[in-house]
């Protein structure tokens, strides 16, 4: 993996979570504008669609370099339209961060220690 790769992956990586943490919000702030007399609704929906932006941005860079097959693209895309997806698609892409330097240092040193 090169590190423009590696980049966008982590740029992905590090939108999720706070796309998804603001989505909950947004679910939590829509509930209490119908239940009591507070109203966060335009500033967390402004926060969370900016993030939503940034995550589709960052998603579609990162499907482009990665070279994702079709169903890896789509999984990653989906889990960003639901409330907690976006816990899911950060451990997912450590994982696969993790793995990919796990298979540079093993390409490097040209052998398997098992």
């Amino acid at each position: 993996m090169d590190l423009k790769t590696a980049t966008a992956l982590r740029r992905l990586r590090l939108v999720s979570a706070p796309e998804a943490i603001s989505f909950l919000l947004l679910l939590v702030c829509s509930v209490l504008k119908r239940t009591t007399e507070f109203n966060a609704v335009p500033v967390m929906g402004a926060v969370h669609g900016a993030l939503f932006v940034l995550y589709v941005v960052f998603w579609a860079d990162a499907w482009n370099r990665a070279r994702w097959p079709l169903g890896t693209a789509a999984l990653y895309f989906v889990l960003s339209v639901l409330p907690a997806g976006g816990f899911f698609a950060e451990r997912r892409l450590r994982r696969e961060a993790e793995d990919a330097v796990i298979a540079s240092r093993v390409r490097k040193e040209g052998v398997v220690n098992a």
